[in-house]
């Protein structure tokens, strides 16, 4: 008598998190080699394998809460699954314009907040948790030019989230020194910041003549109403450039709703780099620098 054995499984193993990140590896070097060759159909995507292992990673958090509880090792896996898939979309849209890939990183800070305030909001109290960033990141972009245009970042979308009990603090300077590059992935450089250009909201901070202030923003007054105004305002990030400085930092804002406080340092100090490298130096840069003219 002949016996059949019929197997209705699947054989089909699932692939590790080596096996769907492998698809990185031809792109350690340039990421945005990976995201130009992407978006253009030149290249595989990795948009499935990394959307696949977050899930699964979400599929065991879950799990593992309802069994008792998770543990710090697999939410700090499923934060990194996270990063590498909102990364694999950023630099696939990087290449569709400004707007879309700056909202996709700061909807990516923002999805990282939220999950840090569920993660150690414990027995009903909730996290207090301090975010330090740059004013174009932190400020409600509501309040600002680029706003209208379409993009919004980590302090629009903290408000709309946590109402009254986020506060965004914004920082202002009129002139003094920073750390900063010339160009994106280029080494940090000692630069002097020219004073703020007339009747802008650095200007009108320093014609106060106080050295350093803290100017609450949120209580009706005359303070309030002088930053209401619209004016200019300048944000120094990763780079500076002091020659194209009006069109390259400067961009019209209401600075009481974009900010609950700013903090005004009338001449800054430039922060010492871990590892200054080769085009920083700590003398103070000449009037002229960079140009040298």
């Amino acid at each position: 008598m002949k016996c059949w054995i019929i197997w209705t499984g699947s054989t089909r193993r699932r692939p590790t998190w080596r096996e769907r990140y492998a698809c990185f590896d031809h792109y350690e070097e340039d990421s945005q080699h990976y995201g130009y060759t992407a978006s253009m159909d030149l290249s595989e995507s990795c948009e499935q394998g990394v959307i696949e292992q977050l899930h699964q990673l979400q599929r065991r958090t879950a799990q593992a809460m309802q069994e008792g509880g998770g543990d710090e090792a697999l939410f700090h896996a499923q934060q990194n699954a996270r990063l590498i898939k909102n990364a694999e979309e950023y630099y696939r849209t990087m290449f569709r314009g400004r707007v879309s890939s700056w909202n996709l990183r700061d909807s990516h800070m923002a999805e990282t907040l939220d999950a840090l305030a569920r993660h150690l909001s414990r027995d009903g109290a909730p996290a207090r948790i301090v975010v330090w960033e740059h004013n174009s990141h932190i400020g409600d972009a509501r309040a600002t030019e680029v706003g209208e245009l379409g993009e919004w970042n980590v302090g629009e979308l903290a408000r709309k989230a946590y109402g009254g009990d986020a506060r965004l603090i914004g920082f202002s300077t009129y002139e003094g020194t920073v750390t900063a590059a010339s160009e994106w992935d280029a080494p940090a450089e000692h630069k002097r910041v020219r004073p703020a250009i007339a009747g802008s909201h650095e200007a009108l901070l320093h014609e106060t003549g106080i050295e350093r202030f803290l100017l609450p923003l949120r209580d009706e007054g005359p303070a309030r109403d002088a930053m209401l105004v619209r004016r200019l305002e300048r944000a120094i990030g990763v780079i500076y450039l002091p020659h194209s400085e009006r069109r390259s930092h400067y961009f019209s804002a209401q600075m009481a709703r974009q900010f609950d406080a700013v903090i005004h340092i009338d001449r800054s100090t430039a922060v010492t780099p871990l590892d200054p490298g080769g085009g920083w130096h700590a003398a103070e840069p000449p009037e002229t620098y960079p140009g040298g003219l």
